[in-house]
């Protein structure tokens, strides 16, 4: 039996369901159809009265689901897409990120966004918002890499009192697989390393962890051992274990598959430089997308992205200098 990216975060709603009463789904076409990719598909038969079917405006999604959070409820809002979250912008970052702040009533909500690219996908299906999200007071950015952590991290998150972002990325829901659920459940905040090496470490999260991991496996036949971090979330950011990391190989590269303009590599770049310095053997480097809307076309696609090959170069490059 194997279980996949997408069959995790099922399951993870319907545990939800079934042992948390406040709990609720709600977003386009989520209840009758099943959602965009499936993620919910039978849970309004299995959950009556507790899936429901939103109006196509994600704007008035967020309000409804922020005033029941206010009230008591775990919402679970379902976008479509990342990109069509910046449609709640105003919902999520003006209203449910500062509620606390202003009133001392937490927004224990949370939203799910199908996020990154996959070929064929375009500028308006492909984007990755995390970096923007995490730039704003009070939320909670997470960006599961595993089965495992796209299980656990959803049921986590659900039970913050935090408005909480989830950054399902949509090339993993079938394509990544595990044998179970199963798997070192670490806390939210905390990173993982994937993979020990002592020649440099490269940071990064979500499907970027699986095309580091393949171009340290490249690396490694040269003889150079890579260090690869999965952050599972960005918001908070676990840079103790990145120090730790760049302590021990002197060298950091930070891949991230959203825009190069800013965002989490960029926040590592400056963290790392401001809190190790001293532990840094060569100035570190950051890869990201190229900074031009997403193509439609596969190939260009493949070439807009970080891939285990552009990876491989920024090492060879890095581990040289």
């Amino acid at each position: 039996m194997t279980v996949t990216y997408i069959d995790a975060i099922h399951a993870a709603m319907d545990h939800l369901l079934r042992n948390d009463p406040r709990v609720f789904l709600y977003g386009q076409d989520i209840a009758t159809f099943g959602g965009a990719f499936k993620a919910t598909k039978g849970l309004a038969e299995e959950h009556p009265g507790r899936v429901f079917d939103s109006p196509i405006s994600e704007d008035a999604m967020l309000g409804m689901a922020a005033g029941a959070a206010v009230e008591g409820m775990r919402p679970v809002i379902e976008m479509q897409f990342a990109d069509f979250s910046s449609l709640a912008f105003n919902q999520i970052v003006n209203q449910a990120a500062t509620h606390y702040y202003r009133t001392g009533v937490p927004v224990p909500l949370t939203v799910r966004l199908p996020s990154g690219g996959a070929a064929g996908s375009g500028p308006f299906h492909s984007q990755s918002m995390e970096g923007i999200y995490a730039q704003y007071p009070g939320l909670i950015v997470l960006t599961p890499a595993s089965v495992s952590d796209a299980y656990h991290m959803l049921i986590d998150g659900v039970q913050l009192d935090d408005p909480v972002i989830f950054c399902e990325h949509k090339f993993l829901y079938r394509w990544l697989k595990a044998k179970s659920l199963n798997g070192d459940h670490l806390p939210i905040g905390k990173a993982r390393i994937v993979r020990t090496g002592k020649h440099a470490t490269v940071v990064t999260y979500s499907a970027m962890v699986h095309e580091a991991v393949r171009a340290a496996d490249r690396l490694q036949k040269d003889g150079w051992e890579i260090e690869v971090v999965d952050l599972r979330s960005v918001k908070p950011l676990d840079i103790d274990t990145v120090l730790a990391s760049v302590a021990r190989t002197g060298r950091m590269l930070a891949v991230g598959e959203a825009f190069p303009w800013g965002g989490v590599t960029a926040e590592l770049i400056a963290r790392v430089t401001e809190d190790g310095f001293h532990l840094l053997d060569a100035p570190p480097v950051r890869l990201n997308s190229r900074d031009t809307p997403i193509p439609y076309h596969p190939k260009l696609w493949r070439a807009h992205r970080p891939t285990p090959e552009s990876i491989c170069h920024a090492l060879n490059k890095l581990l040289r200098f």
